[in-house]
């Protein structure tokens, strides 16, 4: 019986200070270490309307369907939050075709006034995520006729919009330039009101 107790004692210490570490001490610092790093990641980056109502995380790419509103990338998950994830198909998976002319057939039907030629591939091929929030410069001024159309906005109003919107490289050299489809429609509907 002593034996155990012997035996006892050091593991219900180790077990406790395992726990007081990895659940209590590196919890509080990394969350420490990121609010001081980088706040807005760190709180989820949430966007609030003049209601103070949640419209979406900066982070987190929706699903906008109306025509007078820029549309991000295809979700294969529908950016329904259960996750993230894309299916992955190599470029000869018949799948992954089907997809990408169903999403070209989308494409010609929301937007006729701007030829096929001109979509940026971004537009019709899912992120790796699933998520992505944003789109190419290219793929936001290719849905410019649609937009103009739909709001009656001219096309330097929404080419000032998309370049106001537009975010550099990571670090001046990582990445291309890209625009956030949440903040832009934010912006624009700001001037539909």
């Amino acid at each position: 019986m002593e034996n155990k107790q012997k035996i006892a004692g050091p593991i219900i210490r180790s077990s406790f200070t395992i726990m007081i570490l990895a659940g209590l001490i590196y919890p509080i610092a990394t969350t420490g270490m990121a609010q001081a790093i980088m706040p807005d990641q760190a709180d989820g980056s949430l966007i609030y309307n003049e209601q103070n109502e949640v419209v979406g995380s900066e982070l987190i790419g929706q699903n906008f369907t109306d025509p007078k509103y820029f549309h991000g990338r295809v979700s294969a998950i529908e950016y329904n939050g259960a996750g993230s994830g894309s299916n992955n198909y190599a470029p000869s998976n018949g799948d992954l075709l089907q997809r990408v002319e169903e999403s070209i057939e989308a494409w010609k039907t929301a937007n006729p006034d701007t030829p096929i030629s001109e979509v940026p591939v971004d537009l019709v091929t899912d992120s790796g995520s699933g998520l992505d929030p944003h789109i190419s410069v290219e793929g936001a001024l290719a849905q410019v006729n649609r937009i103009m159309d739909e709001t009656g906005l001219s096309k330097d109003q929404l080419t000032k919009l998309i370049k106001e919107n537009t975010q550099g490289k990571e670090l001046g050299l990582f990445g291309e330039e890209r625009v956030n489809v949440l903040m832009l429609n934010l912006d624009l509907e700001k001037l539909l009101q």
